[in-house]
């Protein structure tokens, strides 16, 4: 039997990015406010001096174990799901801060044309430029209405960066000034230029320089360690929850954080959730805990699950298109790249930023002509300089022996030598790409997996290519030998190899309840006291990181949640 804890305003499920910014939000405000997190407790002091690559990004420390919880994947529906035993294709964040803690800190804006997308395409090309079984529909909200809380998460974030020329319009410039220039990055910026092309210093949540934020939350500048992706920032210098929002909701005193706590269930009664059932995992006690509001703000894949365990929503159907949640799992396309390699120049790749680079958005979203591509969207192209680590990277060029004197040699000579032009791609959702309860496959808890249903089909092999040549046309104008490697061919999806974390979908926004899940405030259509905040709301994924939208629809949430409290309920229109 469940212990019943005292009722709260609110309680969040999941304190990373989207839980951290609706507890500052709503506790500056006078709410009560319990943030369950399943994973433990972190701070800055856990990182100082642990610059340790085997541990960390390697064995991944910061994830969670899949012997306890994972996810389940097939490529098709005649196919049975099989559980992923380890990490590969993606990673999943636990713990305080969630993902936020060992993200790069690259932090975009969607393009305008990425939240009408259907009306924008069909207006340009006709309805027969989207093909059959492509799902992708309107978001329910315009970049105009989203760019104030754009401005809102960079202020709060102190995000580094210099305006997209060919982006949405801005209200004001970035909080501090873009990243250091490196050779590589100039290299791209003078190559783009030369092909008329319109590049621009990537947006960086790791900061130029010291920064102080309208909450007043101090941070220092980064040291360009390259221990940035799957590591925590031991100098707070790139921003995540526990350095920049946390602080805040903690410090209004209306914000209890309870860790170890990992919620099973929502409660509900009709169309109005009631609170959440957890368990505690360090002692295995149920409790009960009652709430006026409910907001998901964990993870995708934990998102839908959840709200599929409680039965809070209609399941998506793929055969008959039917339901909503589930509905429009999409990925990313990482694939279409080119690598230079060079005999006359050395670069030192092994000092970087998670969000160092320059890049150009001339053949993202819908800025050049698809009229007679077999795609729409498109990428982001970008050099980076994350800071190349040694024991995750050691490129030769095509041709090299794999092991062997040769290989040794070419190991020495390229390992500062060479420069990746990537692509990343946008991906579309389709109808039989979705995310359901796993039939067979149950957690520590007995609960059923999520399982993913995916595979790679034509939209995205045309965008691969196309992107690739695109990237090899940049590398050879950069100066690098004929030996490139040049990655055209997108093969079946493959959950082994890491690609990206950039999952989306599964409780998707929009302007009805017959097509997605929750409004643009983030408030589902069948559960009012209910909010269901992260990537998942995406309709889509563009192609860039996440973060930065996800962040935008955060503070709008807030913005809608705490409109809810004072009209005392009702959908928010």
């Amino acid at each position: 039997m469940a212990k019943k804890l005292p009722k709260v305003d609110v309680v969040i499920v999941g304190v990373g990015w989207g839980g951290g910014i609706i507890a500052s939000e709503l506790t500056k405000q006078g709410l009560t406010v319990v943030g369950l997190e399943r994973g433990k407790e972190r701070k800055t002091e856990d990182y100082f001096m642990v610059h340790d690559e085997l541990r960390y990004a390697l064995r991944y420390e910061l994830m969670q174990d899949l012997s306890k919880e994972t996810i389940t994947f097939r490529s098709k529906m005649n196919v049975r799901a099989l559980p992923m035993r380890s990490y590969g294709s993606f990673l999943l964040g636990t713990g305080l801060g969630g993902s936020g803690v060992h993200w790069n800190g690259q932090t975009f804006r969607f393009l305008p044309y990425d939240f009408e997308i259907r009306s924008k395409t069909i207006e340009r090309y006709g309805a027969k430029k989207i093909p059959e079984g492509m799902t992708i529909q309107d978001w329910g909200i315009t970049y105009d209405q989203l760019e104030p809380y754009f401005d809102k998460f960079e202020k709060m974030a102190g995000i580094a960066g210099e305006e997209n020329p060919l982006g949405g319009k801005r209200s004001s410039p970035y909080p501090t000034p873009p990243m250091r220039t490196t050779p590589s990055m100039k290299m791209f910026a003078d190559a783009a230029k030369k092909k008329n092309l319109h590049p621009y210093i990537l947006p960086s949540a790791n900061l130029s320089q010291a920064y102080t934020n309208p909450d007043g939350v101090a941070r220092a500048a980064c040291q360009y360690c390259g221990f940035c992706e799957r590591f925590g920032c031991e100098y707070g210098a790139k921003a995540d929850p526990v350095v920049t929002v946390i602080p805040v909701a903690k410090k209004t005193g209306k914000f209890e954080i309870r860790t170890h706590s990992h919620v099973r269930r929502i409660l509900h009664t009709g169309n109005k959730a009631t609170g959440v059932l957890y368990t505690d995992v360090t002692t295995g006690e149920e409790f009960e805990q009652p709430a006026d509001i409910v907001v998901m703000t964990s993870y995708v894949f934990n998102n839908t699950r959840i709200l599929l365990m409680s039965k809070l929503g209609k399941p998506y159907d793929p055969t008959t298109g039917k339901g909503v949640i589930g509905k429009n799992y999409a990925y990313q396309v990482l694939r279409g790249g080119a690598v230079g390699f060079f005999d006359d120049k050395e670069f030192n790749n092994y000092a970087g930023a998670g969000s160092l680079g320059m890049c150009l958005d001339d053949y993202n979203g819908d800025n050049f002509d698809h009229s007679n591509l077999k795609f729409i969207h498109g990428a982001n192209i970008s050099v980076t300089q994350t800071g190349f680590r040694p024991i995750g990277t050691n490129k030769v060029p095509p041709g090299t022996p794999s092991w062997g004197k040769d290989f040794k040699a070419a190991s020495i000579k390229y390992t500062n030598r060479f420069i990746s032009v990537g692509a990343q791609g946008a991906s579309m959702p389709f109808q039989q790409h979705f995310l359901d309860l796993d039939p067979t496959y149950k957690d520590a808890f007995g609960d059923p997996l999520i399982r993913i249903t995916y595979d790679f089909v034509d939209q995205d092999r045309e965008l691969a290519a196309f992107c690739a040549d695109k990237c090899a046309e940049i590398v050879k104008e950069m100066g690098a030998n004929e030996k490139l490697e040049i990655n055209r061919k997108l093969g079946p999806y493959d959950i082994t190899p890491y690609q990206s974390t950039h999952n989306t979908g599964g409780v998707i926004m929009g302007a009805s309840p017959d097509n997605s899940a929750v409004n643009n405030y983030l408030q589902m259509w069948d559960a009012e006291n209910v909010f269901v905040v992260g990537a998942s709301s995406f309709a889509h994924n563009s192609g860039y990181n996440p973060t930065g939208t996800m962040g935008a629809l955060s503070y709008r949430a807030a913005e809608g949640i705490l409109k809810y409290r004072k009209s005392g309920g009702g959908m928010l229109v």
